[in-house]
C-alpha cells in the first residue's frame, strides 16, 4: 500500500509561491483587460464608393454559385456579368443576389455573431478581403459558403 507524505510549507514559502504564480499569470496575458478582442482584427480598409472585382462563389446549396465580374457604383452593384454557366444563370434569374464587398463582410460578421462554427477571412496587404469561408454547422451538409475575390480595381 503506498504511503502519503505530508508536506508542510512555511508561510514564507507560501508567499513566494503566490508571488511567482501571480507573476506568471500577469506575464501570460491573463491579467490584461478582459474587453480586449479575442480574434485578430481586420486590417483597416474602407470600401470605396466605386470599384470592380471578380467574385467566385462556391459551396453550399445557395442561389449565389458561380463566377462574376461585378461593378459597384455609389456602394451598389450596378452591373454583374456571369463568367461561367452558373454565374450567367444567377445574373439572369436573381441578379439581386450579387453582393458588394461590404455585403460579404457583413455576411461574415453576421455569421460570427450568430455562432457559425467557422468564419475565416483573409486579407490583401491593403486590408480588403480576398477570401471568405463560412460554415454554419461543422457537421451540417450544404450550409457552407466560400468566396474568392480577385481583379479588384478602385474606380475614380
Amino acid at each position: 500500500m503506498p504511503t502519503t507524505t505530508a508536506v508542510r510549507l512555511r508561510p514564507r514559502a507560501l508567499s513566494a509561491i503566490a508571488t511567482v504564480g501571480a507573476l506568471m499569470w500577469a506575464i501570460s496575458g491573463c491579467g490584461e483587460d478582459s474587453t480586449a478582442a479575442t480574434k485578430p482584427s481586420a486590417p483597416a480598409w474602407k470600401e470605396p464608393a466605386s470599384y470592380t472585382y471578380t467574385l467566385r462563389s462556391t459551396e453550399g446549396e445557395r442561389p449565389l454559385i458561380g463566377t462574376f465580374e461585378v461593378t459597384v457604383r455609389d456602394g451598389k452593384v450596378v452591373k454583374a456579368v456571369g463568367l461561367d454557366d452558373s454565374g450567367r444563370s444567377v445574373v439572369d434569374r436573381t441578379p439581386h443576389h450579387i453582393p458588394t464587398i461590404a455585403d460579404l463582410l457583413k455576411e461574415a460578421e453576421t455569421a460570427r455573431k450568430e455562432g457559425a462554427d467557422k468564419v475565416d477571412v483573409s486579407y490583401a496587404a491593403d486590408g480588403r478581403p480576398v477570401t471568405l469561408a463560412i460554415d454554419w454547422e461543422e457537421n451540417g451538409i450544404d450550409d457552407e459558403a466560400a468566396y474568392e475575390l480577385s481583379a479588384y480595381d478602385a474606380l475614380g
